[in-house]
C-alpha cells in the first residue's frame, strides 16, 4: 500500500487534490501558524481555510515560511455563506488572495448554500449568480478548482442546471455515523468529489465503543479509524487538530479496514439532523 502522503483524488478537470487536508476550523489566527507549519512538516500538503475562519493570513504565513514550493500545496478557501452576490464575491476572492499572500487558490467553495443564521433558506438563484463568478475565476485560471459545500441534491441539481461549469467538490459533514448518502450519491452521479469536515464529528465519536472495538482490532485509534473510513469510500479527509501528536496520528493510516469492518461501521449511521452542532461553521 502506497503512503496516504502521496495518495491523490483526481477531479473531474484533471486536477488532483491530496487525500487528506489539514483542516482549520475554529483555530486562531495567531495558532493556526505553528499549526499548519506543524501539518506541512508532518506531511500534508492539503490546508483547508475559510474567509469566515478569519485565519487565512496565518495559514498564508506558514505556507510561505515553510519552504515548500507552493505548487506542492493545496489550498482551499470559502466564500463566505451570508455572501449571495456576483459582486460579493468578486471582493472576497480578491480579499482572501490578499490574506492568503498568495497568486492563485487551488479549491474555491462556497461555503453553504444559505447564510448560516438561516440555514434551510432557498437562495438557489442566488446561488447560480455567485457561481458566475466562480467560472470567471475558474476560466482566469486565478483558482484551479471551484465547488460547493454542505450541498443537498436540490441545491445541487438547481446549481448545475444555472451553469456552464459544474462544481467539482462538495464538502459535507460526512463522518461513520452520518454519511449523507442521499449527497454522496447526487456527488457520484455528477463526477463531484467529495470532501468530509468534521470526519470525527468534532471529537464527538472518539468515544464510540462500536468503533472503539473496530479501532482496537487494527490497533488503531478512533480518529485514525474515522480518517481511514472516508479515505476507504473515496472521500477525501478533513481532520482538524492543534495538537502536534494529534496531527501526526491524524496523517499516520496506512492501513486497510477489511470488506467486512467497513460494512458494520456502514451499519452505525445515524439519520439525525446534520447541522445540530454545527451553527457556525
Amino acid at each position: 500500500m502506497s503512503s496516504v502522503k502521496d495518495l491523490k483524488f483526481k477531479l473531474y478537470n484533471g486536477v488532483e487534490i491530496p487525500s487528506i487536508g489539514f483542516g482549520t476550523w475554529q483555530i486562531s489566527n495567531d495558532d493556526v501558524y505553528q499549526a499548519t507549519l506543524e501539518a506541512l512538516k508532518a506531511g500534508y500538503r492539503h490546508i483547508d481555510t475559510a474567509y469566515r475562519y478569519e485565519n487565512e493570513e496565518g495559514v498564508g504565513r506558514a505556507i510561505k515560511d515553510s519552504g515548500i514550493p507552493r505548487e506542492e500545496i493545496f489550498v482551499t478557501t470559502k466564500l463566505p455563506s451570508d455572501i449571495k452576490s456576483y459582486e460579493g464575491a468578486v471582493y472576497h476572492f480578491n480579499d482572501s488572495l490578499k490574506k492568503l499572500g498568495l497568486d492563485y487558490i487551488d479549491l474555491y467553495l462556497i461555503h453553504a448554500p444559505w447564510p448560516w443564521s438561516m440555514v434551510g433558506r432557498n437562495c438557489r438563484d442566488k446561488n447560480a449568480d455567485v457561481w458566475k463568478a466562480f467560472e470567471e475565476f475558474y476560466l482566469a485560471k486565478k483558482v484551479r478548482a471551484i465547488g460547493i459545500s454542505n450541498f443537498n441534491r436540490n441545491d445541487i441539481t438547481h446549481l448545475i442546471n444555472h451553469s456552464q461549469i459544474k462544481p467539482m467538490v462538495n464538502q459535507i459533514q460526512y463522518n461513520i455515523c452520518k454519511t449523507e448518502e442521499d449527497v454522496v450519491n447526487c456527488c457520484k452521479e455528477n463526477g463531484i468529489l467529495v470532501e468530509a469536515y468534521s470526519p470525527i464529528a468534532t471529537g464527538r465519536l472518539l468515544n464510540n465503543a462500536n468503533i472503539e472495538k473496530i479501532a482496537e482490532k487494527y490497533n488503531k485509534s478512533v480518529a485514525q479509524i474515522c480518517i481511514r473510513y472516508c479515505l476507504e469510500q473515496g472521500i477525501v479527509a478533513l481532520p482538524k487538530a492543534v495538537k502536534k501528536d494529534h496531527i501526526l496520528a491524524n496523517i499516520d493510516v496506512d492501513f486497510h479496514i477489511s470488506e467486512e469492518d467497513m460494512d458494520y461501521l456502514k451499519s452505525l449511521a445515524d439519520p439525525s439532523d446534520r447541522y445540530e452542532n454545527l451553527k457556525h461553521v
